[in-house]
């Protein structure tokens, strides 16, 4: 098992900036992949990013450019730096992490998640 705690999240205005961080415990040699999705009210949950353990990544077209996804597998922390919130970001925001190396954009690819942080942004 792994689990994940998600931590940062918060409410910024427009155009400000927040980090969020996941950490990993338990079985962690499985996270091979690891992604954040998040869940806006009314609405499905979707993917935000991922990134390998080689630091392979890919975003959603939606915040490629404003946000960055990395990860420090010593501490077994991903991060996820959002830059130029914009008030339709607003969402809870998943880490999960998949046994396969490689990237996968569907939340059912995905083994483990975490509770969730809330991201509000305000206009």
């Amino acid at each position: 098992q792994v689990q994940l705690v998600e931590s940062g999240g918060g409410l910024v205005q427009a155009g400000g900036s927040l980090r969020l961080s996941c950490a990993a415990s338990g079985r962690t040699f499985s996270m091979n992949t690891m992604g954040w999705f998040r869940r806006a009210p009314g609405k499905e949950r979707e993917f935000v990013a991922a990134i390998t353990r080689t630091s392979n990544v890919y975003y959603a077209d939606s915040v490629k450019g404003r946000f960055t996804i990395s990860r420090d597998n010593a501490k077994n922390t991903v991060y996820l730096q959002m830059n130029s919130l914009k008030p339709e970001d607003t969402a809870v925001y998943y880490c999960a992490a998949r046994s396969a190396g490689y990237i996968s954009r569907l939340r059912n690819d995905y083994d483990y998640w975490g509770q969730g942080t809330q991201v509000t942004v305000s206009s």
